[in-house]
């Protein structure tokens, strides 16, 4: 873990915007709508902490946590079907590592060294996004994006409730405004990237992966097979292969260690 990456401009930035849409949403949204005295106050303050809360655990993990080191051990099985040529084995050589990488495996050119299962290098945690972590990048914008949908409808209540006292000030208005349009676009926005990965998820892929599998989908549609990933092997084991396989445990963003040690995977029988 190194703390370090904590200490950049992106990073410094989403804690900021945290910070902020926690502050908006308690003293301002809440406060105008029914008071955080009130004991429905209290109660949507302590859900949306509690989201907060999560938000800032989940995304501290994906800065802290390594996204996985190929081990310097590492050497390909020769009887593997994957390595069962001169070729292959040329082609799973990193050439800027000069060393063998493993399946789903990527140099990435930021961190500059392989990562296993590598999703992409994300500016906005100052880390890349891997088998070790990736799991709790996608619990940060699950409860990401309710926390903003959350603040959303507790602003819109807000301002329904109190729409003839912002009219006559025009400061307290534009600033209301200005937060509905800034809260939408980032609903919208996290929940696009939340939609994205539950598709990934869905076919146990990564973004490279979906990439990647694009020519090869289409050279199959061209020559009238059909495609599927290799290592889609049906919806609930992809899930359970990313999340874990106890269903309690889903939601919570600490890596839940599955048969899976992110260098050999299970495969689709149709692959």
């Amino acid at each position: 873990m190194s703390c370090r990456r904590f200490f950049s401009i992106p990073v410094l930035s989403v804690i900021l915007v945290m910070g902020f849409v926690y502050y908006v949403t308690l003293f301002v949204f809440i406060d105008d709508w029914i008071g955080l005295q009130s004991s429905a106050g209290k109660l949507n303050a302590l859900l949306f902490s509690f989201l907060a809360s999560l938000c800032l655990f989940s995304l501290s993990i994906c800065v802290l946590v390594d996204p996985g080191r190929v081990p310097a051990s590492y050497a390909p099985d020769v009887e593997d079907s994957g390595w069962s040529n001169s070729n292959a084995t040329e082609t799973r050589k990193c050439d800027k590592c000069f060393a063998y990488k493993p399946l789903r495996t990527h140099h990435c050119r930021v961190c500059r060294r392989c990562v296993l299962k590598m999703d992409h290098h994300c500016l906005w945690i100052n880390n890349c996004v891997g088998h070790a972590n990736y799991k709790a990048f996608f619990i940060l914008v699950f409860y990401a994006t309710v926390a903003s949908i959350y603040s959303t409808v507790l602003l819109v209540c807000c301002a329904f409730k109190n729409g003839d006292s912002y009219a006559g000030n025009v400061p307290l208005k534009t600033f209301i405004i200005s937060c509905g349009i800034f809260m939408i676009g980032l609903s919208i926005t996290l929940g696009t990237l939340l939609c994205w990965h539950i598709y990934l998820i869905a076919h146990n892929m990564t973004t490279i992966e979906h990439y990647d599998s694009k020519r090869a989908s289409w050279l199959a549609r061209k020559s009238g097979q059909s495609f599927r990933h290799q290592f889609d092997i049906g919806v609930y084991k992809n899930i359970t292969s990313v999340l874990g396989p106890n269903m309690i445990k889903w939601l919570c963003p600490t890596f839940t260690r599955n048969p899976e040690d992110g260098i050999s995977f299970s495969a689709s029988r149709d692959s």
